[in-house]
């Protein structure tokens, strides 16, 4: 019988399978498409292969997340690992654009549900409305932060929260101070 080290943190390769299924792709769907082996992909997914730079790039543009996703991050103690993230141990994520700087608070991306710490920068806005086959609900710690949902605009003060069902959204932050939420994103999309 197979017994599981339940202290082990979770790793590149149980990221890289998540997030690929959580795009619908099969093995060998993403195989193809990186111009690899399936049984390469597969050693990977289960921390036998470490890829290469130009693998990491690669798998990164086809699974759509920046390749700083990608990296180790700062490993927990053993007694945290897959249950704490501490503050500078998060996770960038996204690609910065539009004045927006997320980070992982999930402990990993094996989850079925992400959790995502979100600044909207001062007069930063996303010009066009995102619309993603997901569940979402915020809650805006600090500053303020207008959303339009559905094509209706909501104005965001600190300790209200949100909800976003598969709607198309945009937000604008047109305030002089950084708003801040707490994301939580089902299923994963980074």
């Amino acid at each position: 019988m197979l017994q599981t080290d339940l202290s082990k943190p979770e790793t590149l390769g149980a990221d890289l399978r998540a997030l690929r299924k959580s795009r619908g792709l099969t093995l060998s769907d993403m195989a193809e498409s990186l111009g690899r082996s399936v049984g390469w992909l597969s050693q990977v997914e289960r921390d036998l292969s470490d890829p290469s730079i130009s693998d990491l790039r690669e798998i990164a543009a086809l699974l759509g997340v920046p390749i700083s996703m990608l990296f180790r991050h700062a490993a927990a103690p053993a007694h945290e690992a897959g249950y704490v993230v501490r503050h500078g141990s998060r996770r960038p994520m996204g690609s910065h654009t539009a004045g927006l700087v997320e980070e992982l608070l999930s402990p990993d991306l094996t989850d079925d549900f992400e959790m995502v710490h979100s600044t909207f920068e001062p007069f930063s806005e996303i010009a066009e409305p995102v619309t993603r086959p997901t569940q979402e609900v915020g809650y805006l710690i600090s500053g303020k932060l207008d959303l339009e949902i559905a094509g209706q605009i909501f104005k965001i003060n600190p300790g209200d929260s949100f909800r976003i069902k598969g709607e198309p959204h945009r937000w604008m932050n047109p305030y002089d101070t950084p708003a801040v939420a707490v994301w939580v994103i089902a299923p994963p999309v980074y």
